[in-house]
């Protein structure tokens, strides 16, 4: 039976207070509604539809470059007249047939075995309902079931029920799964005979009662899969019991963190055994740490696989972007290193405070312990690069790279204007500016020549008259 997905996100979110439509804002690195799109592309939809409305045009662009290969379709909602309305939108591109499961892209959290749940609920046959008891169920549309408490009758619009319909605690979370179908034609009988003069995609709830079709519910696991985003304070809410699940899971594999409410994962993390991480660090895109991994306070690690026994210290920035970096086994970085995209560093590496790497490779034993640039680099074994230097890769238009060969030493405050080499076991007196290959094994000195002036005098202020 073909399935089609419908996501709701043409709101403005005035309560937001933002020029960004709602949907756009971040939970956990990425825009509420890509969290919808990206778990609802497990199902196996025949398409999923969008519907957007405010800043239409940002939210389609910015999806269709998040999903450039899913069945993505978008409509557009203009003027915002309600929840039925939108999904009236929707109905030019849906098939005759199938189920339709209609979901809320300011709704993040929606787990895909939820939203399963409800299309299994439906079956092609009811009309299935997400609904939740909640403790405070202000603002949300009430479920009201017969006598037997069994039975779904209709749901209720939190600003037209009744004192006593105020008292239920079973909500309507904005989820449904319907028979295509029928939900065609529920659709087309809505009005706007409301408080507040809005198209109801809840008033299908009666009209399916009144055709004979079963109304059914099913439940999420947990409260977070369907607590929506009205404004900064509930997003902030949403973030941290996220971070705390995923921290939660994390600890239960068998993960070190310090503190649970001070971490943040951004995308997916892979640990192995006895991995530690302290407070304040930030997970971003797919990172991998060996075993043994050491993670210092106030990191930030993005697109990135540490290898076992790394020790990465306080403040250290690693960001692999689409290249993505690598740390060797057993080496230590930072504190208050950068290693930026295509930083590949081979076992035992050491990169200390304030030193940067890009785009380079450096081989087992590699040290770049103060102060110092690599990029477009390729270093060998052993090296010892030293405080201040730096390699000069760009020359204006092109990028040129240094290579390095094994066992070298390089002084303090050097320059490497690439392209250049330096073979095995070459030294570079500190202090100095390589514009020419160095041949292995040999000294290269290039600096001008230190001259002391006797009877010198230091310039003198002049004194105000």
């Amino acid at each position: 039976m073909s399935l089609s997905i419908v996501i709701m996100a043409a709101g403005k979110g005035t309560r937001m207070k933002s020029a960004r439509p709602k949907v756009l804002h971040k939970l956990a690195g990425q825009p509420m509604l890509a969290h919808v799109i990206g778990t609802t592309a497990t199902l196996a939809a025949q398409q999923q539809v969008v519907i957007t409305g405010h800043g239409a045009e940002m939210v389609e662009s910015a999806m269709r470059q998040a999903f450039a290969q899913a069945p993505l379709k978008f409509v557009r909602q203009e003027p915002q007249l309600g929840t039925g309305h939108a999904v009236q939108q929707a109905v030019p591109v849906l098939p005759d047939d199938g189920i339709t499961l209609i979901l809320n892209g300011d709704t993040p959290l929606i787990e895909a075995s939820t939203a399963q749940a409800l299309v299994d609920a439906c079956d092609g046959n009811h009309l299935a309902l997400l609904t939740i008891r909640l403790p405070d169920p202000t603002g949300y549309g009430r479920i009201v079931r017969d006598d037997s408490g069994v039975k779904v009758l209709g749901i209720v619009e939190h600003k037209d029920a009744s004192a006593e319909q105020r008292a239920i605690n079973e909500v309507y979370t904005g989820m449904m799964a319907a028979p295509t179908a029928q939900l065609k034609k529920w659709l087309s009988r809505l009005n706007n005979n409301n408080a507040q003069g809005e198209y109801y995609l809840t008033d299908v709830v009666a009209m399916a009662q009144a055709d004979g079709v079963q109304v059914v519910a099913a439940q999420p696991r947990d409260e977070v899969e369907v607590l929506g985003v009205n404004s900064p304070a509930q997003l902030a809410d949403l973030e941290r019991r996220h971070q705390l699940a995923q921290a939660n899971r994390l600890m239960e594999a068998g993960v070190r963190l310090a503190d649970p409410a001070r971490f943040d994962l951004r995308g997916q993390l892979q640990c192995g055994q006895d991995v530690d991480i302290d407070v304040n660090c930030i997970f971003e895109g797919a990172v991998q740490l060996g075993d043994n991994v050491q993670i210092g306070a106030n990191c930030v690690i993005r697109n990135a696989v540490i290898g076992a026994g790394a020790v990465i210290h306080p403040f250290t920035h690693i960001d692999g972007d689409t290249q993505g970096a690598t740390v060797g086994e057993g080496s230590l970085i930072g504190p208050f290193a950068r290693l930026r995209p295509g930083a590949q560093l081979g076992a035992e590496v050491h990169i200390g405070n304030f030193v940067e790497v890009k785009n380079s490779t450096l081989a087992k034993g590699a040290k770049a312990n103060h102060l110092a640039y690599l990029g477009d680099a390729t270093v060998g074994e052993r090296v010892n690069y030293g405080a201040g230097s730096i390699t000069a890769n760009y020359d204006g238009a092109n990028k040129h790279r240094t290579v390095i060969g094994n066992d070298v030493h390089v002084g303090s405050n050097c320059v490497l204007i690439a392209p250049v080499s330096l073979g095995d076991g070459a030294t570079i007196g500190g202090g100095s500016t390589i514009s020419k290959d160095v041949p292995a094994g040999q000294l290269a000195v290039a600096r001008a020549k230190q001259v002391s002036l006797a009877g010198w005098q230091r310039p003198q202020k002049t004194k105000a008259k």
